[in-house]
């Protein structure tokens, strides 16, 4: 048996004042034991072809999103002030080596801090925001409701594919299984879009029609759907990810042919059930990455995270035909409007400095990531407001004691 007891986690934005433990066999990920109890998961129906027929659902019967449930939503204003107290006691950084006896090294990513704990990970997913291969502004409560999107999602899949999540003791953290990361991202696209360097709009228009082994037709707009999903693979460079194609992986040794195709076939299994639940709930998933590796048993297991406004696209499918027709951009849920705010206000890849979100933009995609959140899972999430933290900057986790078992 797995088991992960919280003593002590100080995030210092999270109040942890907790005296009894609490029984999580209810949860997905095995017996677990926290001092506080996260969400309960909505399961989807294991191996169905469509979402709404398995609920008794048709397409009429489908939740039908606005604009105005974003702008105007009775939600955003219950939110709205916890967010703006926020905006500078973000967690945007984890100190845990000094204190936690047993973690062997730290790895900073873009948003995730990880801990070698031996055969196991302790990952805690901070508020950081990573675009254009660096970090842009700290968003409150990003990581929690990263964190949480993804247990969700990680519950819900585990019909298409094993993961290595083991437990979560805190909202910003996660216990997963040690295994070996295939280096490469497995990115699936559903749209022509975007605006990095690496997204298939941006190659498209400087005339690319063979894209990581896809050939792609003359012809295709900005936002148009594709005839069907497509994996666009990158390498997990450092500084970048570098766009690559499935026989160059294999012929790179990044991964043996079998090991290829049962990733890939995870992936788009992953996505295309990621695009039904979207569609029930009135989104569309336009494109995501995942990532895999293998555990001690030679088992592929998804890892990281899955379908959060991080790693997603999603689009209001209420408005997207009628805003694709008329050349209009989509109504997102996601940090698009804010990689483009960056493109047109600096040179987010060669500027060494570049200028600071503005307090708006934070605020708006604060609530973005909670709304997608509350939209796909139908509960809402549990952030803690400003007034009832520990008077000090609450930055950092510099403290957690963690026990697992077999």
């Amino acid at each position: 048996m797995s088991q992960c007891v919280r003593s002590t986690l100080t995030p210092l934005r999270t109040p942890l004042s907790f005296t009894r433990t609490v029984s999580a066999k209810s949860q997905a990920f095995g017996s677990v034991s926290f001092l506080r109890t996260l969400p309960e998961f909505k399961r989807y129906p294991k191996q169905c072809s469509v979402v709404m027929s398995c609920q008794g659902k048709d397409q009429n019967q489908q939740q039908q999103l606005s604009l105005d449930d974003l702008v105007t939503s009775n939600r955003k204003g219950e939110v709205l002030g916890t967010i703006k107290g926020s905006l500078s006691n973000c967690l945007s950084d984890t100190n845990l080596l000094e204190t936690v006896p047993g973690l062997k090294s730290r790895i900073k990513g873009k948003v995730r801090d990880i801990y070698d704990a031996g055969d196991y990970l302790v990952l805690i997913t901070t508020d950081r925001l990573s675009a254009f291969d660096r970090n842009l502004a700290s968003i409150p409560f990003k990581g929690q409701v990263l964190n949480e999107t993804s247990l969700w999602w990680f519950n819900n899949t585990q019909h298409i594919t094993p993961n290595a999540i083991v437990s979560s003791p805190d909202r910003n953290v996660v216990i997963a299984k040690k295994c070996k990361v295939f280096p490469i991202e497995f990115v699936v696209r559903g749209y022509v879009t975007g605006s990095t360097d690496t997204s298939l709009w941006t190659v498209y228009k400087k005339g690319v029609r063979n894209y990581c082994g896809n050939e792609l037709s003359d012809g295709l707009v900005k936002n148009q759907k594709l005839p069907a999903n497509i994996l666009t693979p990158t390498t997990k460079a450092e500084d970048h990810d570098v766009p690559i194609s499935p026989n160059e992986i294999v012929e790179g040794g990044f991964m043996t042919q079998a090991e290829f195709d049962e990733a890939s076939m995870k992936a788009l299994s992953l996505f295309e059930f990621g695009q039904r639940v979207a569609k029930e709930h009135g989104l569309i998933l336009v494109d995501t990455k995942y990532e895999f590796g293998k555990s001690s048993d030679g088992s592929i297991l998804l890892i990281d995270e899955i379908h959060t406004p991080d790693s997603s696209r999603y689009w209001l499918a209420g408005s997207y035909e009628e805003r694709f027709k008329k050349g209009l951009e989509p109504e997102n849920v996601d940090k698009e409007f804010l990689r483009l705010w960056f493109k047109e206000n600096c040179n987010p890849y060669e500027d060494e400095v570049l200028p600071a979100a503005p307090a708006e933009l934070v605020t708006e995609l604060a609530w973005r990531y909670i709304f997608l959140y509350e939209t796909i899972t139908g509960s809402r999430i549990d952030i803690v407001p400003t007034q009832s933290m520990k008077p000090k900057k609450a930055d950092t986790i510099n403290s957690i004691s963690i026990v697992v078992t077999n």
